[in-house]
């Protein structure tokens, strides 16, 4: 436990630190193993700083500085100050890149759908096997190899895994859980970034911008609205319908005199042929 002097001094030692840096931001730890927080620090070594104590102390450090004491009510119990000079996006990128695939643990809440896929296991036969039958898995014993018998979810989202089951699990080696450090907010430049503005990516955003356009181009056809996306097809329209209109009332113009004759002269055939046809049934 430090001392009141050791107190002061670290909120004064890193005062001056947060001076050094363009970005600066709070993660939150809670439920991050060690190990992740470890490779997470040595992959952005020289390049990023975590600044790790108590909400009391990081929160009189963040007070020191005028455009920092908005990121001190983002602190939690669990949280840390976030020191660094890259592009916030790509800061963010770097955090959710080095990410930790965690082992379920019984009572937890399935995140998404966790399937067992058929085929050898590579596990010896034994115990296993009736652990694997208890959490409703169907296995067999082939040539002496543990086989899953055929393609299954064992978990459905959001379902409570069983003690069974996660024990089961485990033994698959499937790890069903995710775990990454993701900065909550970002301060650069005088802006705020939040959690949901970081994730923001390319593929997720022209994805999004393409879906808009096509909604909005769909509704300027049905209304008939011109603009530089839609003026093109609106006059093939517009021709076309003309176009029916003026075979359907025989209204002549050069535009479809050719259609028109053409027309007259389907009629005119299809008239001789039923004219033949009565005669010679007359005869």
């Amino acid at each position: 436990m430090l001392t009141k002097t050791q107190k002061i001094s670290f909120v004064k030692d890193h005062e001056k630190i947060l001076k050094d840096y363009k970005v600066i931001g709070i993660v939150q730890l809670k439920g991050i193993p060690d190990r992740l927080l470890q490779s997470t620090k040595n992959q952005l070594k020289g390049n990023t700083k975590f600044i790790m104590g108590k909400k009391t102390l990081l929160t009189k450090i963040l007070e020191t500085q005028a455009h920092t004491k908005e990121l001190a009510k983002h602190l939690t119990d669990t949280s840390a100050i976030l020191l660094s000079n890259e592009d916030p996006f790509e800061l963010y990128n770097k955090f959710k890149a080095n990410s930790l695939r965690l082992a379920a643990k019984p009572g937890q809440m399935s995140p998404e759908d966790v399937s067992v896929k058929s085929g050898e296991t590579g596990i010896q036969p034994g115990q296993t096997v009736t652990d694997l039958k208890s959490a409703g898995i169907d296995v067999q014993i082939q040539k002496g190899k543990v086989v899953i018998a055929k393609d299954k979810i064992v978990v459905k989202k959001g379902e409570v895994i069983s003690s069974n089951m996660a024990k089961a699990l485990h033994t698959l080696e499937i790890f069903p859980f995710v775990a990454s450090i993701e900065p909550a907010m970002l301060l650069s430049d005088g802006i705020m970034f939040t959690k949901k503005v970081l994730a923001i990516n390319a593929e997720t955003t022209t994805h999004e911008i393409a879906m808009g356009f096509n909604s909005a181009l769909s509704l300027c056809f049905e209304f008939n609205i011109v603009n530089a996306y839609t003026i093109n097809s609106l006059i093939t329209k517009a021709y076309s319908n003309a176009q029916h209109l003026g075979l359907e009332c025989k209204i002549l113009d050069s535009g479809i005199i050719d259609l028109l004759i053409a027309s007259a002269a389907s009629q005119a055939a299809s008239l001789n042929n039923s004219i033949g046809t009565n005669a010679n049934e007359t005869s």
